[in-house]
């Protein structure tokens, strides 16, 4: 029984022993759950603003997907333009209506599109950001000096960016 009683305080003595290491492997797998947890928080947080960052990439490429079509059609427009104002001096009222309808219809089909006029004209401040200055005349009259004399070609603009700077005549 000696051999047992030896056997028993080394058998006392594993179960603490495992006891510490049960504590030390709980803890051990308490830390790699804490980490996994952290990497997997980073890794959600980290698609989330990916799935931003493509939304807004996304819908900034929709709203200028069009902008070379736009861009092709103002000529279209500014002729549109011209004739409007030629025709106006016609007496052929049903030929101005007709061109009229067909004028409206395209313009509120570029605006449905996001086309807008960037709103210019003549005595406003000239301001390089918005404006493209073509040439310089002496002005007409002192308040008009460094001012704008007169648009030559309207600009437009889609949602926030000038696709055509407007042309404009400055007084010196």
């Amino acid at each position: 029984m000696a051999t047992q009683s030896e056997g028993n305080p080394t058998d006392e003595a594993t179960p603490e022993v495992q006891a510490a290491e049960e504590l030390t492997v709980e803890q051990k797998l308490e830390e790699d759950l804490a980490k996994e947890k952290d990497k997997h928080l980073r890794l959600f947080a980290e698609f989330e603003n990916y799935k931003k960052r493509t939304s807004k990439e996304r819908i900034e490429l929709f709203r200028t997907a069009n902008q070379e079509v736009l861009q092709a059609l103002l000529p279209v427009l500014d002729d549109f333009d011209r004739a409007m104002a030629q025709i106006s001096k016609s007496e052929d009222e049903v030929l101005l209506k007709g061109v009229e309808l067909i004028h409206e219809k395209l313009k509120s089909i570029l605006v449905s599109k996001g086309l807008e006029e960037v709103e210019i004209k003549s005595g406003d401040a000239f301001d390089a950001d918005f404006a493209e200055a073509i040439t310089q005349i002496p002005a007409p009259s002192d308040d008009l000096k460094g001012k704008i004399v007169d648009v030559i070609e309207k600009g437009y603009k889609l949602g926030d960016k000038i696709i055509r700077f407007p042309k404009v005549i400055l007084g010196q």
